[in-house]
């Protein structure tokens, strides 16, 4: 467990993770596990409570999401040691942000992509555990991919298809953006690890963002407890925007890419490319943290401002 792991409850929709802490003895079994993992003998030996008492107890918390368990070899056969999920535990109400009347916005996994073309090192995990096979293209085609939270690879690119909602608007756009959370990608990590990702819209090449890095200084706020810290950890929030003028990454110009560019009247979807080119000057490959992973818990959003 690393201690920038961070959970953030909200008491509209976590009842469970609520009742799990509505209660002192469960707080205090969290506060012991903070410093180490414990079996639940030595728990009840520190705490002077029965063991049946204590079970039960983990059991509430492990269902709540706030402790896991795992078998390990012991003098006679195997035991269970418990240790706490997070470090710190925020409760807050969250309102439901609705975009302006002006913005549509689609949310997509980042595992939903139509096509893909990638190479070593690559693969997918969700975040219970990996995907298919690590460093083997053909995981990319497993069904569970739907469940991805984080994709890597070392070149290549996933495509994604968004619904062209402009095509039943009467208003003009004025701007199409696209965000997802970014990181170069190489085994282990390397925060000064150049690599250029491309972005294509509807084939049309937009243009590149070097990414400085893969992250693995600590633990991603979302990331898992079971994803190792020697592998990527979090990346950017990146904004990709394309407007009448041109194409932009945060503001910054990257190309004369304009609408009118992309055609999008003529498609009745939006396809969304991003990837990293075989003739990239920074061939530094490239991770795509969803929801569940990273720092931003979000897959790749496709905005239309009118």
């Amino acid at each position: 467990m690393n201690n920038d792991n961070i959970i953030v409850i909200n008491p509209l929709k976590d009842i469970d993770k609520l009742k799990a802490l509505a209660s002192e003895q469960r707080v205090q079994l969290l506060d012991l596990l903070r410093s180490k993992s414990m079996n639940i003998n030595e728990i009840a030996a520190v705490c002077s409570l029965p063991q049946s008492n204590v079970a039960t107890n983990i059991g509430i918390l492990e269902e709540a999401g706030l402790v896991c368990s795992e078998k390990v070899n012991a003098k006679r056969g195997s035991q269970k040691r418990c240790s706490i999920n997070f470090s710190e535990i925020m409760i807050k109400f969250v309102d439901e942000k609705k975009a302006p009347n002006n913005i549509i916005e689609v949310e997509m996994p980042i595992g939903i992509f139509t096509e893909c073309s990638v190479e070593p090192p690559c693969g997918l995990c969700s975040v219970e555990h990996i995907i298919g096979y690590l460093d083997t293209p053909e995981s990319f085609l497993e069904p569970d991919r739907l469940k991805a939270g984080l994709i890597w690879l070392g070149n290549g690119f996933v495509e994604y298809k968004f619904p062209n909602n402009l095509k039943f608007e009467s208003r003009e756009l004025q701007k199409l953006e696209v965000s997802l959370e970014l990181s170069s990608e190489i085994p282990g990590t390397n925060k000064n690890w150049l690599s250029d990702i491309t972005m294509w819209i509807n084939n049309v090449e937009v243009g590149i963002w070097t990414s400085p890095g893969d992250f693995g200084d600590r633990r991603g706020k979302l990331t898992p407890p079971w994803w190792k810290l020697e592998g990527s950890q979090y990346g950017l929030l990146k904004y990709w925007s394309i407007n009448k003028e041109g194409s932009y990454v945060d503001g910054n110009r990257i190309s004369d890419i304009t609408l009118n560019d992309l055609s999008l009247q003529d498609h009745s979807s939006i396809k969304i490319r991003i990837g990293v080119k075989e003739d990239a000057e920074h061939m530094g490959g490239m991770n795509i943290f969803g929801r569940g992973f990273g720092n931003y818990d979000q897959g790749i959003i496709l905005r239309l401002h009118f």
